[in-house]
């Protein structure tokens, strides 16, 4: 058997140090635990906010379109909202125009929790800004949105929240 080659601690704290990939998901973690914390309340998580202001839409849109919007697959998407589906916050419906395809509708009660959500998510936004420097938080959008969307150009199409709605 072969001895395996070791990776010296060197380059361990190099790829601590300037990993960009390791630096965001731990500021992602941060950020979405502050939300959790804050969103506590209403017995939402940061991801579920997410996915409910993501149902927030004119027409009510198909699980692919909201997968691509949230970047997560659809499996996932579909474990995400049995919960909110038995709080009767969300429901899915077949389309019809294509059965093979769902479409997800807030309902009333839905709309009315992410109503009391938004108040509390601009409260703990605002306080995130408030640690960045001045223009920040506009910089630090402006550069994730320009490398998702270099990503989407090299692979499949990831859609914004701007392009959900018609």
């Amino acid at each position: 058997m072969s001895k395996a080659a070791a990776v010296p601690f060197k380059t361990t704290l190099f790829v601590r140090d300037t990993c960009l990939c390791f630096h965001l998901q731990r500021a992602a973690r941060a950020l979405a635990r502050r939300f959790d914390d804050a969103l506590r309340s209403l017995g939402l998580t940061s991801w579920q906010f997410s996915l409910l202001m993501a149902l927030n839409q004119p027409a009510p849109p198909s699980i692919g379109l909201v997968a691509s919007v949230l970047c997560a697959d659809r499996t996932t998407l579909t474990a995400a909202l049995k919960p909110l589906q038995r709080r009767g916050l969300v429901t899915v419906a077949i389309d019809a125009t294509d059965r093979r395809s769902r479409r997800l509708k807030l309902t009333r009660a839905g709309c009315a929790l992410l109503a009391r959500a938004v108040p509390i998510w601009r409260r703990s936004h605002a306080e995130i800004d408030r640690l960045l420097p001045r223009g920040g938080s506009d910089r630090l959008r402006d550069e994730l949105r320009a490398l998702i969307q270099r990503r989407a150009q090299a692979s499949a199409p990831v859609r914004t929240l701007r392009r959900l709605a018609p």
